[in-house]
């Protein structure tokens, strides 16, 4: 198995944003680990998070669109010259249609990471058959919540990652919703998953360098 993910979505709380951001980003590329840190960052924020030396740094979301009359999209090339080194899409806080994540991923250039996020393994079989570099599957019910869905619904991990793996071996799984704390990620990892997709655990925290210590401690 390639070096497990920690990827931290960002989102828009205003302890990951603007100068925060930076901040944020900075503590994740100090993390002595194998793992692999990737910080997904508001578009507002992509040049300035991507200029931090050994952090990689994905969107929030990405549209399949051309540069032209597209106001408010999220347009792919400009995402990626100003720093996107890939993305998550269909997150739960942000739905779209499969037909959306089949256009985008045939608009991104090769070798482009691009996470799918799927509610439950019936999404994650669908979004499979696209073949996005990674599926996490997050329980739209546990997101932002105290309780990891590697407690609260172990089965829906491993049942992902066998559904994936059955349709396509060389997607990777990734697990999200409630994930906190180093037992949470090799948990995770134990029940088949490559790495965890988090937010609030690490953006609300009030000592982030412990929590990512923590995160990365059992890989």
């Amino acid at each position: 198995m390639d070096a497990p993910l920690i990827v931290v979505n960002f989102k828009t709380y205003s302890t990951a944003m603007a100068d925060s951001a930076e901040i944020l980003g900075k503590l994740m590329a100090d993390v002595s680990t194998s793992a692999r840190m990737v910080a997904v960052t508001s578009a507002f924020d992509l040049s300035t998070v991507s200029s931090i030396a050994g952090l990689e740094v994905w969107s929030q979301h990405l549209d399949p669109v051309g540069q032209g009359s597209y106001t408010g999209w999220l347009e792919p090339q400009t995402a990626i010259a100003r720093g996107a080194a890939g993305t998550i899409i269909n997150h739960a806080e942000h739905k779209v249609p499969i037909e959306h994540v089949k256009e985008l991923m045939s608009m991104l250039p090769e070798g482009f990471p691009i996470c799918a996020c799927a509610a439950d393994v019936a999404e994650a079989r669908a979004l499979a058959e696209l073949g996005p570099t990674f599926i996490a599957v997050e329980p739209p019910e546990l997101i932002g919540g105290d309780i990891s869905v590697t407690t609260a619904d172990p089965a829906i991990v491993s049942d992902t990652v066998a559904a994936v793996k059955e349709v396509n071996p060389e997607v990777r799984v990734l697990c999200g919703a409630g994930v906190k704390n180093g037992q949470d990620v090799s948990t995770a990892i134990k029940l088949g998953a490559e790495g965890v997709l988090l937010a609030s655990g690490v953006t609300k925290a009030k000592d982030v360098e412990g929590v990512l210590a923590d995160l990365v401690s059992l890989i």
